[in-house]
């Protein structure tokens, strides 16, 4: 979850304050000491495709073997050392052995299909029913081996990939306190972003956003309940793909909301994104979300790739990310421009405007669900812990440890809730997500719209573990992520070498008209630049 996002879903900061600039910056007469770490990365996998990786395993230029090692190699030298982006939480001891048995199979004249010996690195509160724990980050589920994978898990190994290892997150999935800093946990502490290292990669798959961008894994899996997914891949230069709530099945994963939780990719083309949605949809009889996926869900989203595609469509262009601050502004009316040169017509409209009923109700469904799911996970997991009582008790506890910056007052606030009957809650569900996905539907077909489209976010905020994350200008990511929509977020621009990215939503299921327009946008403009480790905004 991003924190700050479910708190502003009707008050849309529209003209904020240019932010980006009061980090832990250096004075100018030691700026010619600062050195990026990009003039000597010449790590060969950089900005490698998943189709590159096949053609050249195919070729026997490469093993998987041989490319997990070199990933192995890059963690240890970027992640842990280096520049210290600190984004992967364990690596997994298994991946190699994993690579071994992809490449004999391959010799034997078999390959599964294009994540076949691809490394990939996922979102440590996804179940694997492996070696490594799943602990959302937290001290308190430290030790918790998981007994099964979860079935997106199962789905990546069916497909023949490498779980290379698991990635750090803002800890409970940014749920845990209304003073939290993004892309901290208690137990794998802060991740930077590899484009300016003391800004913030975003949360809650901050460790996702971070080490996919930093080339550390081919491609990565994050999770989203509000902004978790599209807001780390915009602020460190990602596509990142929100499915429709029930495409990806939820089972196994640490929950926050049943109403509005999904995982999703994070990579750095909008194919390899393509490529992992479709290989890890598919109804779960352990989640009853999935079965509206039935007869919706397309086994390869790749065939919607049209560089042409915005030709004749029509998008929504939300009011309020017009106006946000110059430099964003700039970047976003050039985007605009961009999308009526390829023959798309543009109408603005006001979808938070439309959504206003909702208030404050979301945080309200939040708190009785991550309660729910939280206790029916706990009790079947190998944690010390098994309830969220227990978990909050583990925290005062050990609270040098568990809460040195921030507390919990979140996870007090969801304990004190009842239970999923409670009339409070019932009411919020459906002033919620019944009223946000009615609203946008509404407009997509009042202005025969085939997409909404806006910035997706604020550039990255400093890290501030005294004061917590703050207000970056603008957030898209509450009305898709209330209605359960799909959302895509693809680069659109750079300021000061920070990142952002432009956001395509639409209506239940249509992943591939989303892909299609994300696809076309990123092929006229191409914005996607590697990161280069810089210390600050002088450096």
């Amino acid at each position: 979850m991003h924190r700050r996002n479910f708190l502003k879903t009707t008050s849309v900061a529209g003209v904020t304050a240019l932010v980006a600039g009061a980090c832990n910056t250096v004075s100018t007469d030691k700026k010619e000491e600062q050195k990026d770490e990009s003039s000597n990365d010449k790590f060969e996998l950089n900005e490698v495709t998943i189709d590159t990786l096949q053609q050249k395993m195919q070729n026997k230029e490469y093993t998987s073997r041989s490319v997990t090692e070199l990933y192995l190699k890059r963690i240890d030298a970027i992640d842990k050392a280096g520049p210290k982006l600190n984004s992967v939480i364990q690596v997994n001891p298994d991946a190699l052995n994993i690579a071994d048995a992809m490449d004999k199979e391959r010799a034997n004249g078999k390959v599964r299909g294009p994540l076949h010996g691809i490394p990939v690195l996922i979102k440590d509160n996804i179940d694997t029913g492996d070696k490594m724990m799943t602990t959302a980050g937290a001290l308190a589920l430290e030790g918790n081996i998981a007994k099964q994978d979860a079935f997106i898990i199962k789905k990546l190994r069916e497909a023949g990939a490498v779980l290379l290892g698991k990635t750090n997150l803002s800890e409970w999935a940014n749920f845990r306190s209304e003073h939290s800093t993004s892309a901290w946990s208690s137990r794998g502490g802060q991740t930077k972003c590899p484009y300016v290292l003391d800004r913030n990669p975003s949360g809650s798959s901050a460790g996702s956003g971070s080490a996919a961008s930093a080339n550390l894994c081919a491609i990565a899996i994050g999770t989203e309940t509000d902004g978790s997914i599209v807001s780390p891949s915009s602020v460190n230069g990602l596509v990142g793909i929100k499915p429709t709530v029930g495409l990806w099945s939820r089972s196994g994963i640490i929950p926050i909301s049943k109403t509005q939780d999904t995982a999703g990719p994070m990579a750095r083309t909008v194919k390899d994104a393509a490529i992992l949605l479709g290989a890890l949809t598919g109804e779960d009889s352990q989640d009853a979300a999935t079965a509206a996926s039935k007869g919706k869900i397309q086994p390869d989203y790749t065939k919607f790739l049209d560089a042409n595609a915005l030709q004749g469509k029509r998008i929504g262009v939300e009011k309020d990310g017009m106006k946000v601050n110059p430099a964003m502004d700039k970047i976003f009316h050039e985007a605009i421009d961009l999308l009526k040169s390829k023959g798309a017509t543009i109408v603005e409209v006001e979808v938070y405007k439309a959504i206003k009923p909702t208030g404050h109700d979301q945080f309200k469904v939040l708190l009785y669900e991550f309660k729910d799911g939280v206790n029916n996970y706990l009790k079947n997991a190998n944690a010390k812990v098994k309830t969220l009582a227990d978990v909050i008790e583990f925290n005062k506890k050990n609270e040098s440890k568990a809460m040195p910056y921030f507390k919990q007052d979140t996870l007090e606030l969801a304990d004190k809730k009842g239970d999923l009957n409670t009339k409070e809650y019932l009411d919020a569900v459906k002033n919620t997500t019944t009223t946000t996905r009615n609203a946008i539907d509404k407009i997509l077909k009042d202005n025969k719209l085939d997409a909404i489209a806006a910035p997706t976010n604020g550039f990255a905020c400093c890290i501030d573990l005294i004061n917590g994350d703050y207000d970056n200008g603008f957030s898209f990511s509450g009305p898709a992520a209330m209605a359960g929509f799909p959302h895509i977020t693809v680069p659109m621009g750079y300021w000061n070498d920070l990142p952002v990215g432009i956001s395509f939503i639409s209506t239940a299921y249509d992943e591939a008209g989303i892909i299609k327009l994300g696809y076309a946008f990123d092929q006229a403009t191409k914005k996607r630049v590697p990161p280069k480790f810089k210390k600050d905004l002088l450096g």
